[in-house]
């Protein structure tokens, strides 16, 4: 029980995105089945549509836009401050902050992590591992996603009796573009709104929000 109560936030997201996952797999294996009759084509197993184009860029397409959308969030917040928002700092802390604030090398506790007590390459890993580590999962799957779009997009060209395109020529297709941003502009839409409704909306309890009787132009819940 104290495990749970511990990790419970990351536990609670795991579940629902595995259940999710899997009611997008169950559902897309039907709508893809449903196709392959169309078209009159064998329909596949469950497990065999796992690994179809199909799903492989229904679930990257979303994916690399998250991915954009916090590498962007952290890169942005480094430097940009939005007054009375929680998701800004302090409108005095813009940039990357002292060696003192950020508790590295001789002001780094007993108990920091090794490399926030070195100089050199190993701090400047551990200083920037967030960014570099989500911005490698947008890169990753947004291969994937043009990758497993592409597959499918030749497949559909083929059935239809046309000529297949490159790798080059399917990721400089509107259609690819037009799928990619769709996604994209959703996401920096809920982040400018996360950002904007901090500043005047509360939920109490909630470390995503100010405390209750903060004062709207307080920029977070601790400055």
């Amino acid at each position: 029980m104290r495990f749970v109560r511990e990790n419970g936030l990351a536990l609670f997201f795991g579940s629902f995105f595995l259940l999710a996952l899997g009611g997008q797999s169950f559902a897309g294996q039907r709508s893809f089945n449903a196709e392959q009759l169309e078209h009159g084509e064998e329909p596949v197993s469950w497990f065999r549509y796992l690994f179809t184009s199909d799903f492989g860029q229904a679930v990257a397409e979303n994916w690399q836009s998250e991915f954009l959308q916090f590498s962007t969030f952290i890169l942005a917040t480094i430097w940009l401050l939005q007054k009375g928002s929680n998701e800004s700092k302090p409108l005095d802390d813009a940039g990357r902050e002292s060696d003192q604030r950020q508790r590295v090398k001789g002001y780094a506790p007993e108990n920091a992590p090794a490399w926030a007590k070195v100089e050199g390459f190993r701090l400047w890993l551990l200083s920037n591992s967030l960014l570099l580590v989500m911005t490698g999962f947008f890169l990753a799957s947004w291969l994937v996603q043009s990758l497993t779009g592409w597959t499918a997009f030749n497949d559909d060209q083929a059935a239809h009796g046309e000529p297949a395109v490159s790798w080059a020529g399917y990721v400089t297709n509107a259609r690819f573009w037009e799928e990619t941003l769709q996604n994209w502009q959703s996401e920096f839409l809920a982040v400018g709104v996360m950002v904007v409704f901090t500043i005047y909306l509360r939920q109490r309890g909630s470390p995503e929000s100010k405390p209750v009787g903060a004062p709207h132009d307080r920029t977070t819940s601790t400055d």
